[in-house]
């Protein structure tokens, strides 16, 4: 067939087809008496060829290269393009992601669009000092986008930097709220810890809510970062958890001194106080646990686990019993607080 008729087959322009001949990619099989090109249905297929090639993004060199090579290897070749296509579009999307963050600081000016290009160079910096450089300028009275600085606070394993994203989302407020509660969906429990950490610095009710969630959650390092959080809040839902970090440690301490402020609510003094003392029927013979028990009882108000104690000082572990000992006789003297 002729250039015209091979074009209109191929869906190709007979420029291009004069183009693919002048590269050596299809030349035609032969010429009529008058000289014209004639394409064979061999001809036509080698065409289907390069186009389809082309529709994977290969330049025309190298269809030539893949055509005429008898190794030609096409899972190698896709594997290639794939990699090429993957690295193209992670660009695209560092692209699209910057945009999206200059574009949600609603800049009134130039100046404001260079203040939040630096933020974003500076937090993908490999330098710990400039990644938190980046953040303390941020917080300056300028407006940054605080999902930005969330989503930082969300990867950020350093710990100065990690520091230092917190401070800032706690100064801008329940902005970046939505942000940190969605690191808590992320199935690296890494990321749900440090959005609980970061949610525990951000004041306001709906971070308290957000907060709330996180108690049912698999992770104990974000349980007991929520009902810590709660807790200095005076939020009595995390008492359970609080109790059970008591338990397990770390954060005994803490926990206990939040148990016995939540204790000074005379509605909560005796639940927290049975919460603690059913503990000990649970955990007989682990000397560890019953210490760490024993102390929070002390942080009760006034003398209410003065009995309990008591108890205690004839305990079977050596340790707690002269622990509860000592304890039971400091607050034999001291007041009872409930009502303060």
């Amino acid at each position: 067939m002729l250039i015209g008729e091979a074009a209109r087959r191929s869906g190709v322009s007979a420029r291009m087809l004069r183009h693919y001949e002048s590269l050596g990619l299809v030349r035609p099989t032969g010429r009529t008496v008058g000289g014209y090109r004639e394409y064979s249905p061999a001809d036509i297929r080698r065409i289907f060829y390069v186009e389809g090639l082309r529709s994977l993004g290969l330049s025309l060199r190298q269809i030539g290269r893949a055509l005429d090579d008898p190794e030609f290897a096409p899972a190698d070749l896709v594997g290639d393009l794939i990699r090429e296509s993957e690295q193209r579009l992670s660009r695209e999307q560092e692209l699209l992601d910057r945009l999206r963050a200059v574009g949600a600081a609603d800049p009134a000016g130039w100046p404001d669009v260079a203040r939040v290009v630096d933020l974003l160079h500076g937090l993908g910096s490999d330098s710990p000092g400039r990644r938190q450089q980046a953040v303390l300028a941020a917080a300056e009275p300028v407006t940054v986008p605080a999902e930005l600085l969330a989503e930082a606070a969300l990867t950020e394993a350093d710990p100065n930097v990690a520091g230092a994203l917190r401070w800032a989302l706690a100064r801008a407020g329940g902005e970046g709220v939505a942000s940190l509660a969605a690191g808590l969906s992320a199935p690296d429990p890494g990321v749900r810890r440090r959005a609980v950490l970061a949610l525990a610095e951000v004041p306001g009710d709906e971070t308290t809510a957000v907060l709330g969630d996180a108690l049912a959650d698999s992770d104990p390092a974000v349980r007991r970062g929520a009902a810590l959080a709660l807790g200095a809040r005076g939020v009595t839902r995390a008492v359970p958890a609080l109790v059970a970090t008591v338990v397990e440690g770390p954060n005994d301490v803490e926990a206990a001194e939040l148990l016995g402020a939540l204790a000074r609510d005379p509605m909560w003094a005796g639940r927290i106080l049975s919460a603690l003392d059913d503990e000990f029927a649970s955990h007989p013979t682990d000397s560890a646990v019953r210490m760490r028990l024993t102390q929070a009882l002390a942080e009760l108000p006034g003398t209410i686990a003065l009995n309990t104690l008591r108890r205690l000082a004839r305990d079977d572990e050596r340790p707690v019993a002269l622990l509860a000992a000592a304890l039971a006789a400091a607050l034999e003297d001291r007041p009872d607080e409930r009502s303060g």
